[in-house]
């Protein structure tokens, strides 16, 4: 695969979604969080998903320059209404707020409604490290996989995000799907001619396959059976339901449904780490205590060393910014094509 230097993708992307409309700090900041996913091996959220998005602002189903609302529903709390906005910038403005209440408050908590896919959940996550908060960002998302006992897909799978700093150590950066691989993964197996593991989907007909691209137009498994379909529930409960957004499987596919915009859902909390001890800095010493016994623990067979979560992308990310970005030839291919759309 040919490699790419970050600098040099983020700058095609961002003049790619300026001629889109879009203004140009929202337009750096969507390219930015596509690169990222890149660099950090999540090549699933990556700057293949660029002709995608582009295709929907065509479309009109994504408002390139939206009308941002923030209501303050409590002391802690804000209502974020995205006009059908990129996730991206919806959910970076909706995390903004959040940690701007926590600070005051030292919980704060948006509900965005009218948003579209964000991307990585992670991201979000790490917006909040930045700020010292802990925090806990859902989404819900298209229908991908069923309710545990059913056949058809109706939940999103939806990602459990969660983050908490540290001093020296390395953060919590949480982020993991609730299916038994991520969707965006199943693409890209695809895209290889690659073969998806057993028991990871099923096809339209419900049928077992090992065809990625069936599984993502199909049924996506639930990790764990019942918890996994459960997590998913509860995405869709907390980010959809609650928030006024769309659920119970009315988000709208980002790749087969064109007749309206998505409504998705998001829901993120974000919390100061001195609430119940003396200071942010005993909060991140702890970590770093935390931290140190797990890595301290034997490693099971097979296994070098123990990292936190969110710790193999964090190396991933440091090796890519050197070696550059790895992109398949279809992806390639796709990305020269917009560029000829876009000019």
């Amino acid at each position: 695969m040919k490699k790419f230097a970050a600098a040099q993708l983020e700058a095609f992307a961002g003049r790619c979604l300026e001629v889109l409309r879009l203004p140009a700090e929202d337009a750096q900041l969507v390219a930015r969080c596509l690169v990222e996913a890149d660099l950090r091996g999540q090549s699933g959220h990556g700057i293949q998903r660029l002709p995608m998005y582009a295709d929907r602002l065509r479309a009109k189903l994504v408002n390139p320059q939206p009308n941002i609302r923030v209501d303050r529903t409590s002391p802690s709390s804000c209502r974020v209404h995205g006009d059908d906005g990129m996730g991206f910038v919806v959910a970076t403005r909706a995390t903004e707020e959040a940690i701007h209440i926590a600070q005051e408050q030292g919980l704060g908590l948006a509900g965005v409604h009218r948003s579209t896919h964000f991307g990585c959940s992670s991201r979000y996550v790490m917006q909040a490290l930045e700020a010292d908060m802990l925090s806990l960002v859902f989404t819900n998302s298209s229908p991908a996989l069923p309710p545990f006992g059913g056949a058809k897909a109706l939940l999103g799978a939806s990602p459990f995000a969660a983050g908490a700093p540290a001093n020296q150590a390395h953060p919590l950066v949480l982020d993991m799907s609730t299916t038994v691989m991520a969707r965006g993964k199943l693409r890209l197996m695809a895209q290889r001619g690659e073969e998806i593991p057993e028991g990871v989907g099923l096809d339209k007909e419900g049928r077992p396959t090992r065809d990625g691209m069936e599984a993502f137009h199909g049924v996506t498994l639930p990790f764990g059976g019942a918890k996994g379909a459960s997590l998913a529930l509860v995405m869709d409960i907390f980010s959809g339901l609650f928030t006024g957004a769309a659920f119970g499987g009315r988000v709208r596919s980002l790749y087969n449904d064109a007749q309206a915009a998505q409504d998705v859902g998001h829901f993120i909390l974000c919390m100061r780490p001195n609430l119940f001890l003396p200071s942010t800095q005993t909060f991140k010493d702890r970590m770093d205590e935390l931290v140190a016994i797990l890595k301290r623990q034997p490693c099971a067979e097979g296994f070098d060393e123990i990292l936190m979560p969110g710790e193999p992308e964090s190396r991933e990310e440091e090796r890519r910014k050197v070696e550059g970005v790895p992109l398949q030839e279809d992806v390639v291919a796709s990305l020269e094509e917009e560029a000829q759309k876009t000019g």
